[in-house]
């Protein structure tokens, strides 16, 4: 009854201190990021997300790179993006290095493409923010239209046309597995369904279930365009620790401080322990707690929103890498088979 659901972890590769409070360096997190995902794929974790970003606060800008390395030392587990920053790249080459670790890896490569959640990558490589939503529009359309592995003839604003290009390597068998992430507006969703993509949604605050009409949106909206219905999945922050109190105490400045620092830039307010504290109770987007309790609000979110997969942001801000790795331990071995056995029960009750 649970056998097509799907766990996995996304990190953003954020800058860790050491436990003494020295801050890391960017080299010491990536090879640390490796570890985590040699770690997920002992617990059993069906995929691990790196994350792009171009500032000092991340220590990922290329993920294939980190994804490849994985790849090299695990079995089971798929690599993704999380998110590729699309708009701001060139199609092909993002799918020739997808295609490069599929292989690698023995076609466990996923990417997931998105517009990203910072624009530093726009000034970095000579795009105006001006452009963002048509560029990623059109450099999506180019991409769909590789992931069909025929010749390609396009043409478009910000490239120069093609005829008849084909695009090496192709993936070995099959076709690379792409989604589209979204943040929630109902344009990014019936878009997703028009290039006949798989859906993940960004949920990162407030009530999972209040993204429900979201997910119909998506499911009718295929429907009308006579395509097959597709899987979604939830992207959420959170940590596990043994406890509840030990997770909230263990992840809370690490959060304030990340929440600080981004919304010096952005004008956020501050955020509160209140704030933090109602998230990550039960209808929140947290998932802060013991393995019983974040088990509960995956249950929650994947049965409310019907939801297939289900990717635990756990990385949080200068989070200590030990820490991360127990929280990887406790959700692949405690966390997911609750879940599961709480699906299964919400399912047969209905």
């Amino acid at each position: 009854m649970t056998a097509g659901l799907e766990f996995g972890l996304d990190t953003f590769g954020d800058a860790t201190v050491a436990p003494d409070g020295t801050p890391l360096s960017h080299a010491q997190v990536i090879r640390n990021v490796i570890a985590e995902g040699v770690l997920a794929d002992q617990v059993g974790l069906n995929f691990i997300g790196i994350g792009e970003h171009h500032r000092e606060d991340f220590a990922v800008s290329a993920p294939e790179v980190v994804m490849a390395a994985i790849a090299a030392r695990t079995q089971n587990i798929h690599v993704g993006s999380a998110v590729t920053v699309l708009s701001s790249d060139d199609p092909i080459r993002v799918y020739q290095r997808f295609s490069e670790v599929n292989a690698l890896s023995d076609g466990r490569a996923e990417v997931i493409l998105g517009r990203g959640s910072f624009t530093e990558s726009f000034p970095l490589f000579g795009y105006e923010l001006s452009d963002y939503e048509t560029l990623f529009e059109e450099k999506l359309d180019l991409f769909v239209e590789i992931l069909k592995e025929q010749p390609v003839t396009w043409s478009g604003s910000f490239r120069p046309a093609l005829s008849e290009q084909r695009i090496f390597p192709p993936i070995e068998t099959g076709r690379l597995k792409a989604w589209i992430g979204v943040g929630g507006s109902p344009q990014s969703v019936v878009r997703a369904a028009r290039y006949g993509l798989p859906l993940m949604l960004a949920i990162i605050g407030g009530d999972p279930l209040r993204f429900r009409p979201y997910v119909d949106l998506y499911h009718r909206a295929l429907t009308e365009m006579g395509k097959e219905i597709l899987p979604v999945g939830q992207h959420s922050p959170g940590f596990v620790a043994a406890t509840d109190a030990e997770a909230r105490e263990l992840a809370w400045p690490h959060f304030r401080d990340m929440h600080t620092r981004i919304g010096a830039e952005r004008g956020w307010p501050p955020f509160t322990r209140a704030q933090f504290d109602a998230e990550a109770g039960a209808e929140g987007a947290l998932m802060v707690g013991s393995p019983q309790t974040v088990a509960q609000k995956i249950a929650r979110s994947m049965t409310g929103l019907g939801v297939t997969r289900f990717d635990l942001k756990y990385s949080l801000g200068t989070l200590g890498h030990e820490n991360l790795m127990e929280c990887i331990r406790l959700y692949g071995t405690e966390v997911v088979p609750l879940v599961r056995e709480l699906v299964a029960r919400a399912a047969k009750a209905a």
